[in-house]
């Protein structure tokens, strides 16, 4: 009997410990260094999608790499009118499956992003120098979330369309 109550008090308490783990808004809150990242996906209506999407990769520039656009840019994508451009760059920064550096293969590839189309797929080069994703390197790989995967990256990915 005591047997039975120990296996259900550790399986109550796996439960509650999975349960309490860090979605991708909050571990990106709790790192300090996404602030912009998260001002963007909440003015895009984003932020809840992030939380609660499950098996997806987002490629989350830095606050610096927010910083390295041009003067005035953040201001004006945060901008009501502005949503469906925030929309298209923040989407492009999500790929709707967990993609580990270890599954990344060597040389160039493509992977889809949530974008709509067109112009929604990234193009991923992983080589001796690291990794990198259209124009930016990835500063920080494999942060696991409870419904994902984070990679740190040092620029902001601008789609084409």
């Amino acid at each position: 009997m005591h047997k039975s109550i120990l296996a259900a008090a550790l399986a109550l308490g796996l439960a509650s410990a999975t349960a309490s783990a860090a979605n991708i808004v909050d571990t990106a809150k709790e790192a300090g260094s996404f602030n912009t990242l998260l001002a963007a996906a909440q003015a895009a209506g984003l932020a809840d999608a992030l939380a609660t999407t499950e098996n997806i990769t987002v490629f989350a520039p830095t606050d610096e790499a927010f910083a390295k656009l041009p003067a005035g840019t953040v201001e004006n994508l945060l901008k009501p009118e502005n949503k469906d451009q925030l929309v298209a760059i923040l989407t492009y920064h999500v790929v709707p499956r967990k993609l580990a550096s270890n599954q990344m293969m060597a040389g160039p590839f493509h992977v889809r992003t949530l974008k709509a189309r067109p112009d929604r797929t990234l193009a991923i080069t992983k080589g001796a120098g690291g990794v990198s994703v259209d124009n930016a390197a990835v500063i920080k790989a494999d942060i696991m979330t409870d419904n994902g995967i984070i990679h740190v990256i040092d620029a902001v990915m601008l789609p084409s369309k």
